[in-house]
């Protein structure tokens, strides 16, 4: 995928803290051991496949501005792979992040679009709707 002008991850790597990492035993919530912050990957070329294949919506969509970086946000914004959700996913220790009001107005617009969309926090999960409604996962 091509590089988009001004989308690079910088200090950010909110990435290799809030998603689970299997291969390396890491649990969602808790920063890489393998992450330097503001440097990136120390084991970047021998990184696992699930870090290798994770692109970053944010980076990969010009329509997704630099006020909406992740770090800034709080919130990663990604594709579900293995269903047809659209997530939200935050730090558990900020995990209303998703409320940001950038962030919200954003999954409201997908969720109209006709997106399921999901905000995530460790266990801990939400439902928006196109109304602007939002409530708990059962």
């Amino acid at each position: 995928m091509m590089t988009i002008p001004g989308k690079a991850c910088a200090e950010c790597s909110l990435c290799c803290k809030v998603l689970e990492i299997e291969e390396f035993a890491k649990p969602a919530g808790e920063l890489c051991e393998h992450c330097l912050q503001g440097q990136g990957c120390a084991v970047y070329h021998d990184r696992p496949q699930v870090c290798h294949d994770y692109e970053c919506l944010w980076k990969n969509d010009r329509a997704l501005g630099p006020q909406l970086r992740p770090d800034r946000v709080g919130t990663i914004l990604m594709e579900d792979p293995d269903s047809d959700e659209y997530r939200a996913v935050c730090d558990p220790a900020k995990p209303m992040a998703w409320r940001n009001p950038l962030v919200f107005k954003h999954l409201v617009a997908m969720a109209k679009a006709g997106r399921i969309v999901v905000a995530k926090a460790g266990v801990k999960a939400w439902r928006v709707h196109p109304t602007g409604e939002w409530g708990p996962c059962i």
